[in-house]
């Protein structure tokens, strides 16, 4: 969630910010990263002590930090994220951008990044969070990819919406994430790990309320004046047209790696 970088590489000036406008839907129907997750995350890190959430958004990953960590620091540049973001005893919420954090240099344990590297400027990010990691100390970033709905209608019908319909409005740099972050390499010795899936059992509205938080509809309507969220209901209804649930799933892409140990004397 946060300022996005050029194709090119360089920082635009200024935080072009997606979300704010959907703060409340993002907060409600952006979906939980799976516990497996922050137990591995958690078993890696040098110890329990502080966790740094970049770009948390309204606190998804956080929350998940939180059962593991004894502090942690959940920072976005959206006034409204950070406002919209669900409260917990040992998380303390800051507006920063993800470059200049403004937090101490060696004082976490694990920085993470969720669903929003593609935003950054990616090599000042790193510098950054190199700066701020104990020596040892974990850098890990994930994102999902396009929804797969179940149900063979369904599925096609959401599918068609996300490449045809709003194609033309996904930010460029959108196509990091359908890439898996192919490409991105972390400035620190890379850590294997699991597997890790990530699926939710939803009714019909909570996926619709999940795709009105898509920055692609956010421009969409800033551009038309009309939600097409609303066709795509009236498309899904024949075959999705009750109270039943349904299996939502995305694929989850992680990187992870270990800061250097700094050299003494």
């Amino acid at each position: 969630m946060d300022a996005p970088t050029t194709p090119t590489g360089k920082h635009n000036p200024g935080f072009h910010d997606h979300f704010s406008g959907v703060s409340a839907n993002y907060a409600a129907f952006r979906p939980s990263y799976p516990e497996a997750l922050f137990v591995w995350l958690a078993s890696v890190a040098p110890s329990g002590r502080h966790a740094w959430d970049c770009a948390t958004g309204s606190g998804q990953a956080a929350l998940g930090l939180a059962r593991h960590f004894g502090r942690v620091t959940a920072t976005d540049a959206s006034h409204e994220q950070i406002a919209a973001a669900a409260p917990h005893p040992r998380i303390e919420y800051r507006t920063a951008p993800a470059e200049n954090s403004g937090m101490e240099s060696g004082s976490v344990d694990l920085v993470t990044v969720a669903q929003a590297l593609h935003w950054f400027d990616i090599g000042r990010f790193f510098r950054e969070a190199e700066r701020v990691l104990v020596p040892g100390g974990v850098l890990a970033v994930w994102a999902y990819g396009p929804v797969t709905v179940e149900g063979a209608e369904t599925g096609a019908t959401v599918e068609e919406f996300y490449h045809s319909e709003m194609g033309p409005y996904w930010p460029e740099e959108r196509s990091m994430v359908d890439a898996g972050y192919a490409g991105i390499e972390l400035p620190m010795t890379e850590l294997k790990h699991p597997a890790f899936s990530m699926s939710v059992s939803w009714k019909r509205e909570e996926l619709l309320g999940y795709i009105r938080t898509w920055s692609a509809v956010s421009r969409f309507i800033a551009k038309n004046g009309c939600d097409p969220v609303a066709g795509l209901e009236k498309r899904l209804f024949p075959y999705w047209n009750d109270n039943s649930r349904r299996t939502v799933a995305w694929p989850l892409t992680l990187k992870a790696a270990r800061a250097r140990q700094r050299k003494t004397g």
